[in-house]
């Protein structure tokens, strides 16, 4: 008997699991595939994913293993320089291979004690008002008080469940992979400006060590889009827009992908939920899929946790997909967006150069890099000040700094009164008290996930909120 299965052990099934075990809930973490992916795929973390990172100690862990790259030219891929006024501390991208970031988060879910079966997956369920028989490909079936599909966009769980998945199918394919480049840098630099004109899904960017990362529109390549695209598609697609193949050889990896945007109907059928890509789809401009999982994930991990402890207030769980499913319906939509103006068509290029003449005010190119980036989400608490419902960045507090306190997945009142408690919600709730922390408010209530929960000074309107977010108190 499990607390949770969870079912895909990638990024957002692995966070999952690790955020899950800071409350010792009982973790079974199913991987269908028994080796990890032998092939090299970059993949970046926004700024808020790394924030989150910074929040669980783990942010230390990732740095050598990733490169730094400005926060800038995210949108569709508009070359424009960071905007002024990104309040973090990690305002950069952080580019890394998909299989190490994997390796990372499954290895702290392990340490922190979920159980990872690889060459598992789950192949049928049921539920009932107690739990979850999950029947596993191996024959084996085992039982959980909750299941959660963090299987991917073509996720078994959601099929299960019966979960409609309605969007657009791809109109567009685009060929991606990781290989070596034979020609010299300004041949490359020459065609790229050339095709450039005309077709905005083509480029050849160097990644170091003669490794170029390749682009080129797919567009016939195949019939069948689940066939692996070869080294001779590349080939042909990049003789055909640019009259040469640039003498690739050596891949590392190759991939094709498509312009598909979909999201679930629902996130949660009773004890069964969908995170990560199993609940949203979209193409992979601006680099958003990877970060939406992963915070999909310490959205849901604490929240779920208190329902299996028996603290959650009634509504916490179903504020899961309130909160994140628009979050993902603005993601569709800006990808929808960012789709248009890479296409070669006159009224979309008109559009484009338009949007770079105005990304040049610093706040048109802010609002933008908010969006892709996720530090401009405001989830709806109600009525109230600004700082409600968004996150708040990693200030000075207490000779230290904010997001070191959240190490334990807890909440936290920063209070400079002096004169509040946390009462009988020290269990789940940390205090802090300190007068110098620069925060615009007497005192303020921070959610597991770093977002604010209240703004005030009372304690009765804060003991309101205490059971809002964290239930009754142990004494009431």
């Amino acid at each position: 008997m499990f607390d949770v299965v969870i079912a895909g052990c990638g990024p957002t099934g692995a966070m999952l699991a690790a955020e899950l075990r800071l409350h010792d809930v009982r973790v079974l973490v199913l991987e269908r595939e028994i080796e990890p992916a032998s092939f090299v795929r970059i993949v970046g973390l926004h700024i808020r994913s790394l924030e989150l990172m910074a929040m669980r100690g783990l942010l230390e862990r990732l740095l050598p293993h990733g490169r730094q790259r400005p926060a800038g030219g995210f949108f569709a891929a508009i070359a424009h320089p960071p905007p002024e006024g990104l309040d973090s501390a990690h305002a950069y991208l952080l580019g890394m291979q998909h299989s190490v970031l994997v390796r990372l988060l499954s290895e702290r879910a392990i340490e922190v004690g979920a159980e990872v079966r690889r060459g598992s997956a789950v192949v049928g369920l049921e539920q009932d008002s107690e739990g979850v028989t999950v029947d596993l490909s191996d024959g084996e079936r085992v039982r959980a008080s909750f299941l959660v599909g963090c299987d991917g966009g073509r996720s078994t769980v959601r099929k299960l469940l019966g979960v409609g998945f309605p969007g657009e199918p791809a109109r567009t394919e685009t060929l991606m992979g990781e290989m070596e480049v034979g020609a010299p840098p300004e041949e490359i630099a020459a065609k790229m400006a050339e095709v450039g004109r005309s077709t905005k899904q083509f480029w050849l960017k160097p990644l170091g060590e003669g490794i170029h990362q390749v682009v080129v529109p797919a567009a016939g390549v195949s019939e069948d889009r689940e066939e692996p695209p070869t080294l001779g598609d590349f080939q042909q697609q990049l003789r055909a827009f640019a009259g040469t193949d640039f003498g690739v050889h050596s891949p590392r990896w190759m991939s094709r992908f498509g312009d598909a945007t979909r999201l679930a109907e629902t996130y949660r059928v009773g004890r069964v939920l969908l995170a990560g890509d199993a609940a949203h789809i979209h193409p992979p401009t601006g680099g958003q899929g990877l970060n939406l999982g992963i915070q999909d994930a310490f959205n849901l991990g604490w929240k779920l946790a208190a329902q299996v402890r028996g603290w959650a207030p009634g509504a916490l769980l179903d504020t899961y997909e309130a909160e994140r499913r628009p979050v993902a319906e603005d993601v569709l939509d800006n990808t929808r967006a960012q789709m248009e103006l890479q296409s070669s068509e006159p009224g979309p290029q008109a559009v484009r150069r338009l949007l770079t003449e105005l990304m040049g005010f610093n706040d048109v190119n802010r609002h933008l890099i908010g969006k892709i980036t996720a530090i401009d989400i405001r989830y709806d608490f109600g009525e109230g000040p600004d700082l409600l419902g968004r996150r708040l960045p990693d200030v000075d507090v207490g000779g230290g700094r904010l997001y070191d306190l959240l190490h334990g997945g807890r909440g936290l009142l920063l209070d400079r009164t002096g004169h509040l408690v946390v009462g009988g919600w020290s269990d789940r709730v940390d205090y802090l008290g300190d007068r110098t922390v620069g925060l615009e408010a007497p005192c303020i209530l921070l959610r597991p996930d770093g977002h604010v929960a209240w703004v005030g000074d009372g304690q009765q309107d804060l003991d309101q909120h205490l059971a809002r977010w964290f239930g009754l108190s142990p004494g009431d």
